[in-house]
């Protein structure tokens, strides 16, 4: 069976192949505010979104490729009840880093399994994220180094870059603070047949 990952994203990419698996990447092409509105008009948790985007992504891929298994996952970032997406822009990084500078928050990895535009599994991983206190001076020059990178994710930051500087502690694991929380998948895909070293 074919494997699919939901997402052109270079973080999951790169996670699945230094794991050794065999699959190709597709966007999802999902309209992820669209989708997260009448959830959170509703009352959903974080938890509950990044599970639903995850599943939205997978099943809108296997609906275009029914036959594949495929992976989708999505992330959402959530300090004290209010959520964070990615930045549009330096300024706007700027003001979502001041948010978070001295506090904790929590990025929540949705991940689920379609096939036959059916989910199959779901998963959800927490990590939480303390950032150590960041004066402007502290915020403007890492927003110089980091550059254009910071509105590639939901935090601003990427901890497999200069954005582990950021942080004071971290609860989780790697791979939950990447978006995609790899042990319970390669656990889910061994469960379904896939044949791993």
């Amino acid at each position: 069976m074919t494997l699919i990952l939901a997402s052109t994203s270079a973080a999951r990419i790169g996670l699945l192949r230094q794991a050794g698996l065999d699959f190709e990447a597709v966007g999802a092409d999902v309209d992820e505010r669209a989708l997260e509105a009448p959830l959170l008009a509703g009352g959903a948790s974080p938890s509950d979104v990044a599970l639903a985007l995850a599943e939205a992504k997978a099943l809108a891929v296997s609906a275009r490729f029914p036959e594949a298994l495929v992976i989708g996952g999505d992330q959402v970032l959530d300090l004290d009840g209010e959520r964070f997406v990615k930045p549009d822009g330096r300024e706007a990084a700027k003001r979502q880093l001041g948010k978070l500078a001295g506090r904790t928050h929590r990025l929540r990895s949705g991940i689920a399994l379609a096939e036959g535009n059916s989910i199959v599994w779901r998963h959800l991983s927490t990590a939480a994220l303390s950032m150590r206190p960041l004066d402007e001076a502290a915020l403007d020059r890492y927003l110089d180094r980091a550059g254009a990178a910071v509105t590639r994710s939901v935090g601003a930051y990427q901890l497999e870059g200069v954005g582990i500087q950021l942080f004071e502690t971290i609860e989780g694991d790697y791979f939950t603070i990447l978006g995609l929380p790899l042990l319970p998948l390669l656990a889910a895909l061994r469960a379904r047949g896939f044949v791993l070293p």
